[in-house]
């Protein structure tokens, strides 16, 4: 019987096509809309990294002025970074199976053979640990060993991009480029690698490209380098020095630990809260005590990746599909009722209110699906759109709207859903009406 019903949706069709391409073009700008908005909320609300969800921890301290807290609007919420000497005491135990402190430098890079134009990019200074922990897919070579750490070694691992530009995409293993005046002899190149969102780093953006190269992170202070990213300060001194920098109540340092066992998160979470009570006694941190351990999921919603603004544009996404959905229950209805002479020819002869239902349902159910797939496409082409029109972010908006595969067969099964709930009542209706009058007027 659905072969029958599907020619006679095909026919009805034929015979109203303006109205058809009306309710079609009313469910896809729906599905379009949610479909956009679907993307970018399950792009920000994604974790990069799920099976090291609960082994990955950024510890949090209250560092911050006693007078106001760092979030005025959230005065709970620690800073979410850290000062150069408690980043520094925060990795100086053996709890962790892993560890990391890190920040972001920017200096000129260049090949002494003039091979390569010179060009600043942005360089994360870290510790050895950071390729293990953030898994980071390497194309040749790989990270360096803990000597490199503390000599530190001139040894940099560059992005496939930086490779590209330095080498033509060659492997470039054992050869140099000369970073901040001083040769680096290239270890690794990573492969294809932008974790999104950039979890470990989300206080320089969420969504922001990973670094164009990777050196020790003494190099930092040997080169006396300031923070690429977000520095922040609330207390007034004298800083005329980087070494008055690195021992100033300014944030500009990042922490994450890799903690296997359950025994091992208490006993990090009980050190964190032994440091800051013996820096209270010095002195420091004259507010509460409010320490944390986040792992990734929790570090992400603590720094409202997903902020409500993206909550909001989806429910008013889904406000819109559903306004659609109600003009289409209209059009249905008005339709239907027009062709009710049919469906009283029908019943006469012998048609059941089942049938003349099901009949209008497969109709409705039809033009749900062509509305998606019409969706779909809209949706596809508003993505499009945004990543031209936005030059200015382009690369924050192809990552933020990544369109994927599965997302077709979503607004497709969401408008077949939609579709078949806004067919029910004017099917329901036709299907109620009593076929004498519409006889007697034949």
């Amino acid at each position: 019987m659905f072969g029958y019903y599907l020619r006679l949706a095909l026919a009805s069709f034929r015979r109203n096509p303006g109205l058809t391409a009306l309710m079609i073009m009313a469910i896809a700008l729906g599905i379009a809309v949610c479909l956009i908005t679907l993307t970018g909320y399950r792009a920000a609300a994604n974790n990069p990294i799920p099976h090291k969800n609960d082994v990955l921890f950024a510890p949090a301290i209250d560092s911050w002025d006693p007078d106001q807290p760092y979030d005025k609007q959230k005065p709970w919420r620690q800073p979410d970074l850290l000062t150069y000497r408690d980043a520094a005491a925060l990795v100086a135990t053996d709890i962790p199976d892993r560890k990391v402190v890190m920040y972001k430098v920017a200096d000129v890079i260049s090949r002494e053979d003039g091979a390569m134009e010179p060009e600043t990019i942005i360089v994360r200074a870290t510790t050895r640990d950071f390729f293990a922990m953030f898994e980071t897919p390497f194309l040749y070579g790989g990270g360096w060993d803990e000597k490199a750490d503390q000599g530190p070694e001139p040894v940099i691992v560059l992005s496939k991009e930086t490779n590209e530009k330095a080498f033509k995409g060659a492997n470039s293993v054992g050869k140099s480029v000369r970073w901040h005046d001083r040769d680096f002899r290239v270890i690794g190149v990573l492969a294809d690698w932008q974790p999104a969102p950039k979890y470990f780093d989300v206080s320089n953006g969420a969504f922001e490209d990973p670094e164009e190269a990777y050196i020790p992170f003494a190099f930092g202070r040997q080169f006396e380098m300031g923070a690429a990213g977000n520095t922040n300060c609330w207390k007034t001194e004298t800083i005329d020095s980087f070494e008055r920098f690195t021992q100033s109540e300014c944030i500009w340092q990042e922490v994450w630990v890799e903690l296997r066992t359950a025994d091992k998160v208490r006993a990090y979470r009980e050190f964190l809260d032994n440091y800051v009570t013996a820096q209270k006694k010095l002195g420091r941190f004259p507010r509460p005590l409010n320490n944390a351990l986040y792992n990734v999921e929790g570090w992400l919603k603590f720094n409202d990746v997903v902020g409500d603004d993206r909550k909001a544009m989806v429910l008013l996404a889904f406000a819109f599909l559903a306004v659609c959905l109600i003009n289409t229950v209209g059009l249905l209805l008005a339709k239907f009722l027009n062709a009710a002479p049919a469906a009283g020819v029908r019943r006469a002869l012998g048609a059941s209110r089942r049938d003349i239902f099901l009949q209008h349902l497969v109709e409705a159910g039809v033009i749900s699906v062509a509305g998606g797939i019409a969706g779909a496409l809209l949706g596809v082409a508003g993505l499009w759109a945004l990543r031209s029109w936005y030059t200015k972010v382009i690369e924050e908006f192809g990552r933020v709207l990544p369109f994927e595969a599965g997302s077709l067969i979503l607004a497709i099964v969401i408008s077949l859903v939609a579709g078949v709930l806004a067919g029910m009542y004017p099917a329901w209706r036709i299907g109620r009406a009593a076929p004498a009058s519409y006889l007697k007027a034949q």
